[in-house]
Protein backbone atom coordinates (compact mmCIF):
# COMPACT_ATOMS: atom_id res chain seq x y z
CA UNK A 1 0.00 0.00 0.00
CA UNK A 2 1.38 3.63 -1.24
CA UNK A 3 1.99 6.35 1.36
CA UNK A 4 1.12 9.59 1.09
CA UNK A 5 1.89 13.43 2.36
CA UNK A 6 -0.36 15.15 4.08
CA UNK A 7 -1.55 18.55 5.32
CA UNK A 8 1.36 19.19 7.66
CA UNK A 9 4.03 18.51 5.23
CA UNK A 10 6.98 21.15 5.65
CA UNK A 11 8.41 20.84 2.17
CA UNK A 12 11.94 20.25 3.77
CA UNK A 13 12.50 17.42 1.45
CA UNK A 14 13.89 15.26 4.57
CA UNK A 15 12.20 12.69 3.06
CA UNK A 16 13.49 13.03 -0.57
CA UNK A 17 16.92 11.86 0.65
CA UNK A 18 15.69 8.68 2.13
CA UNK A 19 13.44 7.17 -0.46
CA UNK A 20 15.05 4.56 -2.39
CA UNK A 21 12.74 4.65 -5.29
CA UNK A 22 12.97 8.81 -6.02
CA UNK A 23 8.63 8.78 -5.72
CA UNK A 24 8.62 12.30 -3.74
CA UNK A 25 8.73 14.75 -6.15
CA UNK A 26 9.38 17.91 -7.07
CA UNK A 27 13.20 17.04 -5.17
CA UNK A 28 15.82 20.08 -4.51
CA UNK A 29 16.85 20.23 -7.81
CA UNK A 30 13.56 20.28 -10.00
CA UNK A 31 12.46 23.65 -10.73
CA UNK A 32 8.60 23.27 -9.03
CA UNK A 33 10.66 22.67 -6.04
CA UNK A 34 9.46 25.97 -3.43
CA UNK A 35 6.34 26.59 -6.17
CA UNK A 36 4.54 23.90 -5.31
CA UNK A 37 2.23 23.83 -1.82
CA UNK A 38 3.49 20.68 -0.70
CA UNK A 39 5.39 17.36 -1.88
CA UNK A 40 3.45 14.58 -3.21
CA UNK A 41 4.35 10.79 -3.17
CA UNK A 42 4.00 8.76 -6.56
CA UNK A 43 1.45 5.94 -5.47
CA UNK A 44 2.66 3.85 -8.65
CA UNK A 45 6.26 3.89 -7.85
CA UNK A 46 6.21 4.11 -3.51
CA UNK A 47 7.61 0.26 -2.42
CA UNK A 48 5.66 0.52 0.89
CA UNK A 49 9.15 0.87 2.79
CA UNK A 50 7.93 3.48 5.23
CA UNK A 51 11.80 5.30 5.19
CA UNK A 52 9.57 8.84 4.28
CA UNK A 53 7.23 8.67 6.91
CA UNK A 54 10.23 7.28 9.50
CA UNK A 55 12.23 10.43 8.25
CA UNK A 56 9.55 12.92 8.51
CA UNK A 57 9.89 15.68 10.99
CA UNK A 58 6.50 16.79 11.16
CA UNK A 59 4.61 13.20 10.94
CA UNK A 60 2.85 14.46 7.70
CA UNK A 61 3.38 11.20 5.97
CA UNK A 62 1.14 8.43 6.46
CA UNK A 63 -0.14 4.76 4.26
CA UNK A 64 -2.90 5.35 2.22
CA UNK A 65 -5.01 2.74 4.09
CA UNK A 66 -4.46 4.44 7.11
CA UNK A 67 -5.73 7.90 6.53
CA UNK A 68 -8.21 8.92 8.89
CA UNK A 69 -11.51 10.37 7.32
CA UNK A 70 -10.49 13.83 7.36
CA UNK A 71 -6.63 12.50 5.71
CA UNK A 72 -8.62 10.67 3.09
CA UNK A 73 -8.24 13.16 0.25
CA UNK A 74 -4.90 13.42 0.44
CA UNK A 75 -4.70 10.35 -1.26
CA UNK A 76 -6.13 11.65 -4.38
CA UNK A 77 -4.75 14.91 -3.76
CA UNK A 78 -0.92 12.97 -3.72
CA UNK A 79 -2.03 10.56 -6.89
CA UNK A 80 -3.70 14.02 -9.20
CA UNK A 81 0.17 15.66 -8.80
CA UNK A 82 1.29 12.81 -10.95
CA UNK A 83 -1.77 12.78 -13.59
CA UNK A 84 -0.38 15.01 -16.46
CA UNK A 85 3.48 14.05 -15.10
CA UNK A 86 5.73 11.56 -17.22
CA UNK A 87 7.67 9.65 -14.05
CA UNK A 88 10.03 7.16 -14.74
CA UNK A 89 9.51 4.15 -12.67
CA UNK A 90 12.27 2.21 -10.97
CA UNK A 91 13.02 -1.72 -10.95
CA UNK A 92 12.90 -3.36 -7.63
CA UNK A 93 16.92 -3.29 -7.64
CA UNK A 94 19.14 -3.19 -4.72
CA UNK A 95 20.20 0.45 -6.10
CA UNK A 96 17.13 2.53 -7.48
CA UNK A 97 18.87 5.61 -7.97
CA UNK A 98 21.71 6.13 -11.25
CA UNK A 99 24.99 6.60 -10.63
CA UNK A 100 26.02 10.32 -11.35
CA UNK A 101 29.41 12.04 -11.23
CA UNK A 102 30.21 13.43 -8.35
CA UNK A 103 29.09 16.89 -8.01
CA UNK A 104 31.02 19.26 -5.23
CA UNK A 105 28.74 22.11 -4.80
CA UNK A 106 31.36 23.53 -2.45
CA UNK A 107 35.39 23.49 -2.46
CA UNK A 108 36.91 24.04 1.25
CA UNK A 109 40.66 23.37 1.72
CA UNK A 110 40.89 20.66 3.97
CA UNK A 111 43.10 22.65 6.45
CA UNK A 112 40.41 25.88 6.33
CA UNK A 113 40.73 26.65 9.82
CA UNK A 114 37.11 27.25 11.85
CA UNK A 115 35.33 30.11 11.44
CA UNK A 116 33.47 32.29 14.16
CA UNK A 117 30.24 32.41 13.12
CA UNK A 118 27.65 34.24 15.01
CA UNK A 119 23.67 33.47 13.98
CA UNK A 120 21.02 36.05 14.91
CA UNK A 121 17.48 34.35 14.97
CA UNK A 122 16.53 31.07 16.40
CA UNK A 123 13.55 30.26 14.04
CA UNK A 124 13.68 27.82 11.11
CA UNK A 125 15.78 30.02 8.45
CA UNK A 126 18.58 30.43 11.44
CA UNK A 127 18.58 26.69 12.56
CA UNK A 128 18.73 25.68 9.11
CA UNK A 129 22.15 27.85 8.64
CA UNK A 130 23.13 26.43 12.20
CA UNK A 131 22.29 23.06 10.54
CA UNK A 132 24.75 23.18 7.56
CA UNK A 133 27.34 25.26 9.76
CA UNK A 134 27.58 22.32 12.21
CA UNK A 135 27.32 19.48 9.99
CA UNK A 136 29.12 20.56 7.27
CA UNK A 137 32.13 22.57 8.39
CA UNK A 138 33.95 23.14 11.34
CA UNK A 139 32.64 26.70 12.52
CA UNK A 140 32.01 27.39 15.99
CA UNK A 141 28.30 29.08 15.95
CA UNK A 142 27.07 31.63 18.57
CA UNK A 143 23.12 31.38 18.17
CA UNK A 144 21.41 34.63 19.46
CA UNK A 145 17.63 35.12 20.19
CA UNK A 146 16.13 38.50 21.77
CA UNK A 147 13.18 36.52 23.28
CA UNK A 148 14.17 34.33 26.32
CA UNK A 149 12.94 31.16 24.40
CA UNK A 150 14.44 29.83 21.22
CA UNK A 151 11.81 28.66 18.48
CA UNK A 152 10.89 31.72 16.15
CA UNK A 153 8.40 31.47 13.98
CA UNK A 154 7.81 27.68 14.83
CA UNK A 155 7.16 28.50 18.56
CA UNK A 156 5.07 31.48 17.90
CA UNK A 157 4.06 31.35 14.63
CA UNK A 158 2.45 27.96 13.92
CA UNK A 159 -0.89 27.33 15.42
CA UNK A 160 -1.47 25.64 18.11
CA UNK A 161 -3.38 23.14 16.72
CA UNK A 162 -1.14 22.22 14.29
CA UNK A 163 1.12 20.17 17.03
CA UNK A 164 2.60 18.05 14.06
CA UNK A 165 4.36 21.29 12.32
CA UNK A 166 5.86 22.41 15.42
CA UNK A 167 7.62 18.94 16.26
CA UNK A 168 10.18 20.41 13.73
CA UNK A 169 11.28 21.95 16.44
CA UNK A 170 12.56 19.10 18.10
CA UNK A 171 14.90 18.38 14.98
CA UNK A 172 16.40 21.86 15.52
CA UNK A 173 16.65 22.14 19.20
CA UNK A 174 18.85 19.07 19.09
CA UNK A 175 21.06 21.55 17.63
CA UNK A 176 21.19 23.74 20.88
CA UNK A 177 23.12 21.46 22.98
CA UNK A 178 25.84 20.62 20.03
CA UNK A 179 28.87 21.18 21.08
CA UNK A 180 30.56 23.88 18.97
CA UNK A 181 27.38 25.76 19.56
CA UNK A 182 26.51 28.52 22.27
CA UNK A 183 23.09 29.63 22.71
CA UNK A 184 22.74 33.54 23.96
CA UNK A 185 18.83 33.73 24.67
CA UNK A 186 17.46 37.42 25.81
CA UNK A 187 20.10 39.53 23.46
CA UNK A 188 18.48 41.88 20.99
CA UNK A 189 21.24 43.08 18.53
CA UNK A 190 20.43 46.74 18.65
CA UNK A 191 19.81 47.03 22.05
CA UNK A 192 22.36 44.87 23.97
CA UNK A 193 25.03 44.25 21.31
CA UNK A 194 25.30 46.58 17.77
CA UNK A 195 25.95 45.39 14.59
CA UNK A 196 29.18 46.46 14.91
CA UNK A 197 29.96 44.74 18.14
CA UNK A 198 28.68 41.59 16.91
CA UNK A 199 30.81 41.70 13.34
CA UNK A 200 34.07 42.33 15.63
CA UNK A 201 33.69 39.74 17.80
CA UNK A 202 32.98 36.91 14.75
CA UNK A 203 34.49 36.52 11.41
CA UNK A 204 30.77 36.01 10.24
CA UNK A 205 27.39 37.30 11.03
CA UNK A 206 24.16 35.67 9.35
CA UNK A 207 20.25 37.34 10.54
CA UNK A 208 17.73 35.35 10.25
CA UNK A 209 15.22 38.18 11.52
CA UNK A 210 12.35 37.18 9.97
CA UNK A 211 9.66 39.44 9.08
CA UNK A 212 7.55 40.07 12.14
CA UNK A 213 5.85 43.21 11.43
CA UNK A 214 2.60 43.67 9.46
CA UNK A 215 1.77 45.11 6.03
CA UNK A 216 -1.03 47.70 5.85
CA UNK A 217 -4.28 48.34 4.07
CA UNK A 218 -3.83 52.02 3.30
CA UNK A 219 -7.68 52.54 3.59
CA UNK A 220 -9.27 55.36 5.60
CA UNK A 221 -10.17 53.87 9.65
CA UNK A 222 -7.79 51.36 9.83
CA UNK A 223 -6.20 52.56 13.12
CA UNK A 224 -9.12 52.50 14.77
CA UNK A 225 -10.23 50.87 18.04
CA UNK A 226 -10.58 47.38 17.11
CA UNK A 227 -9.07 47.15 13.56
CA UNK A 228 -5.65 44.81 14.56
CA UNK A 229 -3.04 43.18 12.38
CA UNK A 230 -3.28 39.23 12.12
CA UNK A 231 0.22 39.03 13.28
CA UNK A 232 -0.98 40.37 16.91
CA UNK A 233 -3.72 37.70 16.80
CA UNK A 234 -1.43 35.60 15.99
CA UNK A 235 1.21 36.22 18.63
CA UNK A 236 -1.64 36.30 21.35
CA UNK A 237 -2.93 32.62 20.91
CA UNK A 238 0.73 31.58 21.02
CA UNK A 239 1.62 33.34 24.13
CA UNK A 240 4.37 35.79 22.01
CA UNK A 241 5.74 37.68 25.17
CA UNK A 242 5.23 41.45 23.18
CA UNK A 243 1.72 41.25 23.38
CA UNK A 244 -0.33 41.60 26.26
CA UNK A 245 -1.89 38.09 27.15
CA UNK A 246 -5.87 40.17 27.28
CA UNK A 247 -4.75 41.61 23.92
CA UNK A 248 -7.73 40.22 21.78
CA UNK A 249 -10.80 41.52 22.24
CA UNK A 250 -13.96 38.78 21.65
CA UNK A 251 -16.99 40.38 22.56
CA UNK A 252 -18.17 40.84 19.09
CA UNK A 253 -20.17 38.57 17.46
CA UNK A 254 -18.74 39.09 14.02
CA UNK A 255 -15.10 39.50 12.61
CA UNK A 256 -13.63 40.46 9.06
CA UNK A 257 -10.15 39.01 8.44
CA UNK A 258 -9.02 40.91 5.31
CA UNK A 259 -6.86 38.30 3.34
CA UNK A 260 -7.53 34.81 2.82
CA UNK A 261 -3.89 33.34 2.80
CA UNK A 262 -3.14 30.16 5.46
CA UNK A 263 -2.63 33.06 8.67
CA UNK A 264 -6.18 34.08 7.90
CA UNK A 265 -7.21 30.63 7.70
CA UNK A 266 -5.25 29.82 10.98
CA UNK A 267 -7.09 32.75 12.46
CA UNK A 268 -10.44 32.25 11.40
CA UNK A 269 -9.78 28.23 12.66
CA UNK A 270 -8.60 29.33 16.32
CA UNK A 271 -11.45 31.93 16.57
CA UNK A 272 -14.10 29.57 15.80
CA UNK A 273 -12.59 26.31 17.21
CA UNK A 274 -14.41 24.54 20.48
CA UNK A 275 -12.08 25.22 23.60
CA UNK A 276 -11.93 21.81 24.31
CA UNK A 277 -10.11 20.98 21.02
CA UNK A 278 -7.46 22.94 21.72
CA UNK A 279 -7.46 22.60 25.83
CA UNK A 280 -3.64 20.68 25.86
CA UNK A 281 -2.05 22.02 22.89
CA UNK A 282 0.83 25.19 23.41
CA UNK A 283 -2.11 27.54 23.28
CA UNK A 284 -1.81 30.88 26.05
CA UNK A 285 -3.98 29.78 28.64
CA UNK A 286 -4.86 33.29 28.91
CA UNK A 287 -5.83 33.02 25.30
CA UNK A 288 -7.98 29.53 25.81
CA UNK A 289 -10.01 31.37 28.72
CA UNK A 290 -10.42 34.15 26.74
CA UNK A 291 -12.34 31.76 23.62
CA UNK A 292 -14.31 29.63 26.62
CA UNK A 293 -15.86 33.38 27.17
CA UNK A 294 -16.33 34.11 23.48
CA UNK A 295 -19.03 35.65 21.68
CA UNK A 296 -17.36 35.45 17.84
CA UNK A 297 -20.18 33.26 16.11
CA UNK A 298 -18.91 34.49 12.76
CA UNK A 299 -15.39 34.75 10.89
CA UNK A 300 -15.69 36.75 7.42
CA UNK A 301 -12.42 36.38 5.08
CA UNK A 302 -12.34 38.70 2.62
CA UNK A 303 -10.68 38.42 -0.86
CA UNK A 304 -9.67 41.25 -3.34
CA UNK A 305 -10.05 38.03 -6.12
CA UNK A 306 -11.83 34.93 -7.29
CA UNK A 307 -11.42 31.36 -5.65
CA UNK A 308 -9.30 30.46 -8.30
CA UNK A 309 -6.70 33.15 -7.51
CA UNK A 310 -7.08 31.93 -3.50
CA UNK A 311 -4.12 32.61 -1.18
CA UNK A 312 -4.49 29.83 1.09
CA UNK A 313 -3.12 26.63 0.50
CA UNK A 314 -5.21 23.34 -0.95
CA UNK A 315 -4.30 21.76 2.47
CA UNK A 316 -5.14 24.34 4.46
CA UNK A 317 -8.52 24.72 2.95
CA UNK A 318 -9.14 20.85 2.95
CA UNK A 319 -8.98 21.61 6.95
CA UNK A 320 -11.11 24.20 7.16
CA UNK A 321 -13.99 22.54 5.20
CA UNK A 322 -13.69 19.20 6.75
CA UNK A 323 -14.62 20.82 10.49
CA UNK A 324 -17.50 19.01 11.81
CA UNK A 325 -18.52 21.45 14.50
CA UNK A 326 -17.94 24.76 12.14
CA UNK A 327 -19.74 25.65 9.06
CA UNK A 328 -18.18 26.70 5.89
CA UNK A 329 -20.30 29.15 3.57
CA UNK A 330 -19.18 30.85 0.14
CA UNK A 331 -21.09 34.16 -0.02
CA UNK A 332 -23.17 34.10 -3.41
CA UNK A 333 -22.80 38.06 -3.76
CA UNK A 334 -21.13 37.96 -7.32
CA UNK A 335 -22.39 35.53 -9.53
CA UNK A 336 -19.21 35.37 -10.79
CA UNK A 337 -17.78 33.69 -8.36
CA UNK A 338 -20.40 30.52 -8.37
CA UNK A 339 -19.38 30.49 -12.42
CA UNK A 340 -15.50 29.85 -11.50
CA UNK A 341 -16.27 27.64 -8.94
CA UNK A 342 -18.59 25.37 -10.67
CA UNK A 343 -16.09 25.08 -14.08
CA UNK A 344 -13.16 24.77 -11.80
CA UNK A 345 -11.02 21.43 -12.90
CA UNK A 346 -10.79 19.31 -10.48
CA UNK A 347 -7.31 19.32 -8.21
CA UNK A 348 -7.63 23.31 -8.26
CA UNK A 349 -8.56 25.52 -5.77
CA UNK A 350 -11.81 26.77 -6.72
CA UNK A 351 -12.65 22.60 -6.99
CA UNK A 352 -12.59 22.31 -3.57
CA UNK A 353 -15.46 24.48 -3.06
CA UNK A 354 -17.84 22.45 -5.07
CA UNK A 355 -19.58 21.03 -2.30
CA UNK A 356 -19.11 24.43 -0.10
CA UNK A 357 -22.89 25.71 1.05
CA UNK A 358 -23.44 28.94 -1.09
CA UNK A 359 -25.32 31.81 0.79
CA UNK A 360 -26.32 35.69 -0.31
CA UNK A 361 -25.83 37.01 3.24
CA UNK A 362 -27.80 39.77 4.92
CA UNK A 363 -24.59 41.52 6.33
CA UNK A 364 -26.93 44.42 7.97
CA UNK A 365 -28.16 41.68 10.37
CA UNK A 366 -26.12 39.92 12.90
CA UNK A 367 -24.29 36.31 12.54
CA UNK A 368 -26.73 33.48 13.34
CA UNK A 369 -26.28 31.51 17.28
CA UNK A 370 -27.35 28.31 16.19
CA UNK A 371 -23.42 26.97 14.91
CA UNK A 372 -20.71 29.22 14.60
CA UNK A 373 -19.69 29.52 10.63
CA UNK A 374 -16.33 30.65 8.56
CA UNK A 375 -18.24 32.48 5.19
CA UNK A 376 -15.74 33.05 2.38
CA UNK A 377 -16.69 36.19 0.16
CA UNK A 378 -14.40 36.45 -3.24
CA UNK A 379 -14.35 39.37 -5.41
CA UNK A 380 -14.52 41.96 -2.49
CA UNK A 381 -11.87 44.44 -1.39
CA UNK A 382 -11.83 46.43 1.85
CA UNK A 383 -12.62 50.27 1.39
CA UNK A 384 -13.35 51.60 4.75
CA UNK A 385 -13.12 50.63 8.54
CA UNK A 386 -16.51 52.56 10.06
CA UNK A 387 -16.49 53.86 13.30
CA UNK A 388 -16.14 56.80 15.70
CA UNK A 389 -14.64 55.49 18.28
CA UNK A 390 -15.12 51.39 17.42
CA UNK A 391 -15.31 49.80 14.47
CA UNK A 392 -18.79 48.79 13.66
CA UNK A 393 -18.68 47.89 10.08
CA UNK A 394 -16.28 47.55 6.83
CA UNK A 395 -17.23 49.20 3.91
CA UNK A 396 -16.21 47.02 0.63
CA UNK A 397 -16.55 46.76 -3.18
CA UNK A 398 -19.48 48.49 -4.30
CA UNK A 399 -20.34 50.46 -1.32
CA UNK A 400 -21.66 47.00 0.67
CA UNK A 401 -21.16 47.34 4.25
CA UNK A 402 -20.37 44.50 6.88
CA UNK A 403 -21.61 45.08 10.01
CA UNK A 404 -18.46 43.65 12.50
CA UNK A 405 -17.45 44.63 16.09
CA UNK A 406 -13.80 43.48 14.44
CA UNK A 407 -11.70 43.75 11.76
CA UNK A 408 -8.35 41.85 11.64
CA UNK A 409 -5.99 42.73 9.12
CA UNK A 410 -4.06 39.56 7.44
CA UNK A 411 -2.54 40.84 4.06
CA UNK A 412 1.12 40.31 4.62
CA UNK A 413 4.12 40.02 6.49
CA UNK A 414 7.08 42.62 6.22
CA UNK A 415 10.76 42.82 7.56
CA UNK A 416 11.66 45.68 9.74
CA UNK A 417 14.52 47.58 10.18
CA UNK A 418 17.99 46.83 12.16
CA UNK A 419 20.26 49.63 12.65
CA UNK A 420 23.61 49.22 11.37
CA UNK A 421 22.14 47.17 8.01
CA UNK A 422 20.74 48.70 4.42
CA UNK A 423 17.46 48.08 3.83
CA UNK A 424 14.96 48.11 1.49
CA UNK A 425 11.79 50.13 2.28
CA UNK A 426 9.15 48.66 -0.14
CA UNK A 427 10.38 45.28 -0.21
CA UNK A 428 10.43 45.19 3.76
CA UNK A 429 13.75 43.61 3.55
CA UNK A 430 17.92 44.11 3.71
CA UNK A 431 19.75 44.10 -0.11
CA UNK A 432 22.35 41.16 -0.82
CA UNK A 433 23.51 38.85 -3.32
CA UNK A 434 23.31 35.21 -2.70
CA UNK A 435 22.92 35.87 0.99
CA UNK A 436 25.59 38.43 1.24
CA UNK A 437 24.78 41.93 2.55
CA UNK A 438 28.59 42.50 2.31
CA UNK A 439 31.74 40.02 3.35
CA UNK A 440 31.17 39.07 6.92
CA UNK A 441 27.41 40.21 7.13
CA UNK A 442 25.03 37.60 5.82
CA UNK A 443 21.02 37.39 5.79
CA UNK A 444 18.78 34.50 5.50
CA UNK A 445 14.28 33.40 5.52
CA UNK A 446 12.07 36.70 5.02
CA UNK A 447 14.30 39.09 5.64
CA UNK A 448 16.43 37.90 2.73
CA UNK A 449 13.55 36.87 0.38
CA UNK A 450 10.24 38.17 1.69
CA UNK A 451 7.48 36.66 3.65
CA UNK A 452 7.00 33.82 0.97
CA UNK A 453 7.63 30.19 1.51
CA UNK A 454 6.95 27.68 4.54
CA UNK A 455 9.08 26.19 6.91
CA UNK A 456 11.32 23.91 4.21
CA UNK A 457 11.90 26.40 1.72
CA UNK A 458 14.05 28.11 4.37
CA UNK A 459 16.66 24.70 4.12
CA UNK A 460 17.58 25.79 0.51
CA UNK A 461 17.98 29.51 1.07
CA UNK A 462 20.04 28.72 3.75
CA UNK A 463 22.34 26.51 1.81
CA UNK A 464 22.65 29.14 -0.38
CA UNK A 465 23.46 32.07 2.14
CA UNK A 466 25.89 29.51 4.05
CA UNK A 467 27.54 28.81 0.57
CA UNK A 468 28.19 32.48 -0.06
CA UNK A 469 29.78 32.88 2.82
CA UNK A 470 31.80 29.91 2.71
CA UNK A 471 33.17 31.41 -0.87
CA UNK A 472 33.96 34.46 0.70
CA UNK A 473 35.88 32.47 3.38
CA UNK A 474 38.06 30.79 0.89
CA UNK A 475 38.59 33.14 -1.12
CA UNK A 476 40.32 35.86 2.15
CA UNK A 477 36.98 38.28 2.56
CA UNK A 478 35.90 37.73 5.66
CA UNK A 479 39.41 37.06 8.18
CA UNK A 480 39.50 35.78 11.99
CA UNK A 481 38.38 37.44 14.46
CA UNK A 482 40.86 38.81 17.67
CA UNK A 483 38.11 39.34 20.17
CA UNK A 484 35.70 36.67 21.66
CA UNK A 485 32.08 37.10 22.98
CA UNK A 486 31.82 37.36 26.32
Amino acid sequence: MPYAITQTCCSDATCVKVCPVNCIHPTPDEPDFGTTEMLYIDPATCIDCSACADACPVDAIFPVDKLTAQLKPYAEVNAAYYADRSVEHHDPAPNFHRWGPPVFHRNIPSDFAPLDVAVVGTGPAGMYAVEDLLLHTNARVTLIDRLPVAGGLVRYGVAPDHPSTKKISETFRRFHTHPRLRLRLGVEVGKDVSVDELAAKHDAVIYAVGASSARSLGIPGEDLPGSVPATEVVAWYNGHPDVAADAIDLSAERIVLVGNGNVALDVARILTSDPKTLAGTTISPTALAQLRASKVREVVLLARRGPDAAAYTSPELLALAQREDVDLVVDAHDPQVAATIDAAEPGTKAALLQGIQRESVDWSAPPSHARRRVVLRFNSAPQEVLGETQVRALRVTGGVEIAAGRVIRAVGYRGTELPGLPFDAETGTIPHEGGRVRPGTYVVGWIKRGPSGGIGANRTCAQETVGTLLDDAVAGRIGKTRAVMG
